[in-house]
């Protein structure tokens, strides 16, 4: 693991955005785990990998957001600069301009069901974005609008290990139903990784969207899974409604989210009790949205 620090963006920024030497850094608030996030000054941020794996969103994201941010309705990241290895740190990295608003969550947004469609229109504004000169689903996005059926060994050995706390028969049937369809239409934007702390809130509604690490081409159904993480049966439901989409999508975003669900609740020993607990509920919440589809009132 590389030792992201103060000093080290310091460095770099000394060594190749002079212009920008004198300006502090200082770490935000809530970094993510991929990336390690300063600001810079007032009204910029820097944003370096935190291990190999995550290094192609870097220039992904240099390419295309520029782009995408066209054609949006609300705010996204905006490449300022794009730094080379150096002083020791050995990837790519970012400089962007700082979007101002808090993390999303029940405590920020002030009618979950209005952010709920703010943002079911900001999808549907990415997926109408002429995506053939996009991404196509793969590594680089964690596979998000690609097949799910890259992670089925993974998520079958979660239930197997998770049997004396689920039910096996019906979590399988969820997972198999995800599994049985494939997005027919034209492959459209994803965002990849729609989740709270990615979602910026001002004034209690949905003020921007960053971090486009995980997007990519291909089948949409990775973008709903905050129906199940986020919002309320109210909420949910304006959501649905809004983005428009066919039954068999929501069973393979059911199908995302149930995979982020099991292997969380069912990984390694040490793993935060707090977060397996949260990933519990969006188990049950997946699990009860199934059940009258699957025909049990």
């Amino acid at each position: 693991m590389v030792e992201i620090d103060t000093a080290l963006v310091k460095n770099l920024i000394a060594a190749q955005f002079p212009d920008w030497a004198t300006l502090p850094v200082r770490p935000v608030a809530t970094s993510g785990w991929c990336n390690r996030t300063f600001h810079l000054g007032d009204t910029m941020s820097v944003r370096l990998p935190s291990a190999e794996r995550y290094v192609a969103q870097v220039e992904k994201e240099h390419r295309f957001l520029p782009e995408l941010g066209l054609g949006l309705p609300l705010p996204i990241p905006v490449p300022l600069g794009l730094g080379k290895p150096g002083q020791g740190y050995p990837w790519p990295w970012s400089v962007y301009a700082w979007i101002e608003g808090e993390r999303s969550s029940l405590r920020t947004i002030t009618d979950l069901t209005v952010f709920a469609e703010d943002l079911a229109d900001f999808l549907l504004a990415l997926w109408a974005i002429d995506a053939s000169d996009g991404p196509p689903a793969g590594q680089h996005s964690f596979h998000r609008g690609g097949s799910l059926a890259v992670y089925d060994a993974e998520t079958r050995r979660s239930i197997t290990a998770l049997s004396g706390e689920i039910d096996v028969p019906l979590i399988t049937e969820i997972w198999e139903r995800a599994l049985a369809s494939t997005w027919k239409n034209r492959p459209v934007w994803v965002h990849g990784d729609v989740a709270e702390g990615n979602l910026l809130v001002r004034n209690g509604r949905l003020a921007a969207v960053i971090d486009f690490g995980s997007s990519a081409t291909g089948d949409p159904a990775c973008d709903l899974v905050i129906a199940w993480t986020l919002f309320d049966e109210p909420a949910a439901r304006a959501f649905r409604d809004r983005v428009g989409l066919d039954p068999q999508t929501w069973e393979r975003a059911r199908g995302w989210g149930l995979w982020k669900a099991l292997i969380t609740v069912a990984g390694a020993p040490g793993t935060n009790p707090l977060v397996k607990e949260q990933h519990r509920g969006w188990l049950d919440r997946i699990v009860a949205d199934h059940l009258p589809i699957a025909g049990v009132p």
